[in-house]
């Protein structure tokens, strides 16, 4: 009876600490890594690594001088080498160490072994990047990131860099408009697809560029943000008189830059330029990001007099896709289907669309449409995504890398009170006024009377 009392008495403490770890676990896993999680794999990690390194085939045979030096100094059987080991750096969301590879050991050979890793180290996921020849680092995620999102302090913003979202290895991904000038979005109804169209927004209003936005849904979409938008077209009819604008003024600014190509004898090099971003500050032109929501309205047609207007416009988005990028024109095109069946020039102006937006679609043709040409296995990545799941999505581009992400969550309003506060900054190009969306005027409530009035009594 005593020894029944007290393993109650020690067994109550113990169940309730092992369902307090399992309810923080579940419900905020972030505390739980590092509270418990962390600690644990770090002491799996260093207590297994060789072992762990010699059992996934990623060690190689000691050099000679070190077979000799063992045998002369101890009598230890002479082991195979594993990769040397660097500091192993605690995250927030995980572990980084990194590898000094063996001589004939490239990064292929540990990214083979990720899983292994994963497993044998009792983490969410491990990621291989390479550092330098012969040098790779090891992010190992302790839960999954994308269940609940929250973005990194250091996010890598800049100017036409906006953290959008955030990577399954807990990285922030990044739209930089520098290196990936144009973008194709795919989602369907309700698969976060506007989510991340208002972070784009949102994080561009506070820069120096132009926005410019093409909804064919009556400007549902982008008419929240028509405060810091410079054009704003709401129909297939208005596009058709927009988009041949900003072709014009593409063309405007590749006279401006041949002009000062004007190359004489003696002309230093770092004054000859073939894009914006080599002329001087005072000459440059300002930046213009191109929103299209819904594309597949500008190419459906009901008359042949409609199939005329999508030819002209179709082949004016391809040359701003073709020739924007040195004009400091960027496009970002979204729709929820995109295929070859949507008419002439969809495939090409896929073409030109180097990153590549996947969320939840509604067939795998559309799937295919943006991430077959790229990444095949990244189509059934796209396909698997769950509707419960709102904002997941497959990014990759024409480099073939991809990874999962998910957008945090950004209610229209924030956004829209952005654009409100960025109002000031919308560039003065006058090609665009006539397309600049009107802006309602919120009425100011009066403030509350400071004098209160005495009250009535019997």
């Amino acid at each position: 009876m005593t020894d029944l009392t007290t393993l109650l008495e020690v067994g109550g403490p113990v169940a309730a600490l092992g369902g307090g770890a399992a309810y923080t676990r579940a419900k905020y896993p972030a505390v739980y890594w590092s509270a418990v999680g962390g600690p644990i794999s770090t002491v799996r990690l260093l207590s297994s690594y060789g072992s762990v390194m010699e059992a996934c085939g990623l060690t190689v045979a000691p050099s000679r001088l070190r077979v000799l030096a063992v045998k002369a100094t101890t009598r230890r059987e002479v082991r195979p080498v594993p990769p040397r080991r660097g500091i192993l750096r605690p995250t927030s969301t995980g572990l980084r160490l990194r590898l000094r590879l063996a001589p004939g050991q490239e990064p292929a050979d540990v990214a083979a072994s990720a899983e292994r890793l994963r497993h044998a180290w009792g983490v969410h996921a491990v990621y291989v990047t390479t550092v330098k020849p012969g040098v790779v680092e090891l992010r190992l995620v302790g839960y999954d990131v994308l269940r609940r999102v929250r973005m990194p302090r250091k996010t890598g913003g800049g100017f036409l860099k906006v953290p959008v979202a955030l990577r399954e290895d807990a990285m922030p991904f990044v739209r930089d408009y520098r290196t990936v000038p144009h973008q194709l979005t795919l989602g369907a109804t309700l698969s976060g697809k506007s989510m991340y169209l208002r972070h784009l927004i949102a994080g561009l209003a506070p820069q120096p560029v132009a926005l410019v936005g093409i909804d064919c849904k009556r400007g549902v979409e982008l008419a929240p943000f028509a405060a810091r938008l410079s054009a704003l077209a709401t129909d297939p009819d208005e596009a058709a008189e927009l988009l041949p604008v900003l072709v014009k003024e593409m063309e405007d600014r590749y006279d401006l830059i041949k002009e000062r190509q004007g190359i004489a004898p003696g002309t230093p090099d770092e004054e000859i330029t073939s894009d914006i971003w080599g002329l001087p500050k005072s000459e440059r032109p300002t930046p213009i990001v191109l929103f299209v929501d819904e594309v597949a309205e500008l190419f459906l047609t009901a008359t042949r007099k409609d199939e005329e207007r999508r030819d002209e416009m179709v082949t004016q988005l391809i040359r701003l896709a073709q020739l924007g990028r040195a004009a400091g024109i960027y496009l970002e095109v979204c729709g929820q289907r995109f295929g070859a069946e949507l008419g002439k020039g969809a495939t090409m102006l896929r073409a030109q669309l180097t990153g590549r937006v996947c969320h939840r679609v509604n067939d795998e043709a559309s799937a295919k449409m943006a991430l077959g040409d790229i990444a095949p296995e990244a189509v059934y990545a796209a396909c698997s995504i769950a509707p419960e799941m709102p904002g997941l999505a497959v990014a990759g581009d024409t480099s073939g890398g991809w990874s999962r992400i998910r957008t945090p969550y950004l209610s229209l309003g924030d956004a829209a009170e952005t654009c409100r506060e960025a109002a000031h900054l919308v560039p003065d190009l006058p090609s665009l006024k006539p397309f600049r969306p009107h802006v309602p005027v919120h009425p100011v409530e009066p403030p509350p009377p400071v004098v209160r009035p005495r009250p009535v009594t019997d």
